[in-house]
């Protein structure tokens, strides 16, 4: 086990941990702020990786992709909002999950039926497809280290937009208390219509960083919400800075266990068991993760006022 793999999988781990950020960050001020509970969420993704291979594909430019999936995602976010959330937010949560959950539906078929049934393919641009060399030996794709910085600039750009700016002092208001913002003259309305619109937006940014790693297909985006969710109840719910360190605890986690614990395992066990039960096992350590935090801390490691 040398230097340079270990640092391979850190990294890959961190780079695992701002795709879930982007992903989680935006459901975290949505659950937080508008006590909303939105399933769809994952969806919001998968239309992202979808704008961007097809953008891509018409116009051969990248650059393109990515703000068609940041943009399309959040113009979907907007019409959902308008036409069917808002019609939640005085409801119950179970009322939230069904309807939520059509929409996933309704957008599987819709996305199927506007792109086909068959997976879209993106290859990652020739001008980011090198590599930069590691400490030790090795080398790392200049792709996924670019995920990582733009994850780190969205985190400190959501930072200042949450702690330094009056729409921030507003959006942390709503979490404590929404009516009495809008009794003083606040339009709460607009400001979920805003929280919700870029917390899909940063879903479709995810979904279109990830198009040229994985394959674009109908579906790929409920797994990742299920990590989502995990992220945002051991980092808190409505704290984007818990959303940024669940995230990278999460993503070391879950890398880190797929590729170590086979070797771990076999000083204590029979090699024949080795890769069926570290498989296994690797696919939970998230969750005793999640557990384990919970059972310290149940409100999780940070608020939204943190």
């Amino acid at each position: 086990m040398t230097a340079a793999l270990i640092l391979e999988q850190l990294l890959n781990g961190l780079q695992l941990g701002m795709t879930l950020f982007l992903m989680s960050a935006g459901l975290t001020l949505v659950f937080g702020v508008m006590g909303l509970i939105n399933l769809a969420h994952g969806s919001l993704y998968m239309i992202g990786a979808f704008c961007c291979a097809w953008i891509t594909g018409l116009t051969d430019s990248f650059i393109l992709g990515l703000l068609a999936g940041f943009c399309g995602a959040a113009i979907a976010g907007l019409i959902i909002e308008v036409l069917v959330i808002r019609r939640l937010y005085k409801r119950d949560h179970l009322d939230q999950v069904l309807a939520t959950f059509a929409l996933i539906l309704i957008i599987s078929e819709g996305t199927s039926w506007i792109f086909g049934p068959s997976p879209l393919y993106l290859s990652i641009p020739p001008w980011l497809s090198g590599s930069i060399p590691l400490f030790g030996g090795g080398s790392y794709p200049v792709y996924r280290l670019l995920i990582i910085i733009i994850g780190l600039l969205i985190a400190f750009g959501l930072y200042l937009l949450i702690t330094k700016t009056r729409l921030g002092m507003r959006i942390r208001a709503g979490e404590s208390d929404r009516e009495m913002i809008a009794a003083l003259g606040v339009d709460i309305r607009t400001i979920y219509t805003l929280v919700f619109s870029l917390g899909a937006a940063l879903a479709g940014l995810a979904g279109a960083l990830v198009s040229t790693l994985y394959s674009v297909e109908v579906g790929m985006g409920e797994p990742v919400l299920i990590l989502a969710l995990v992220v945002i109840v051991i980092g808190g719910i409505g704290s984007v800075k818990g959303a940024l360190v669940a995230s990278i605890l999460v993503g070391l986690v879950d890398t880190l266990g797929r590729v170590f614990l086979p070797n771990i395992l076999s000083l204590f066990i029979n090699n024949d068991d080795v890769a069926t039960l570290s498989a296994s096992l690797a696919s939970v350590l998230v969750y005793i993760l999640m557990a384990f935090i919970l059972a310290v801390r149940p409100q999780g490691l940070f608020s939204i006022h943190d």
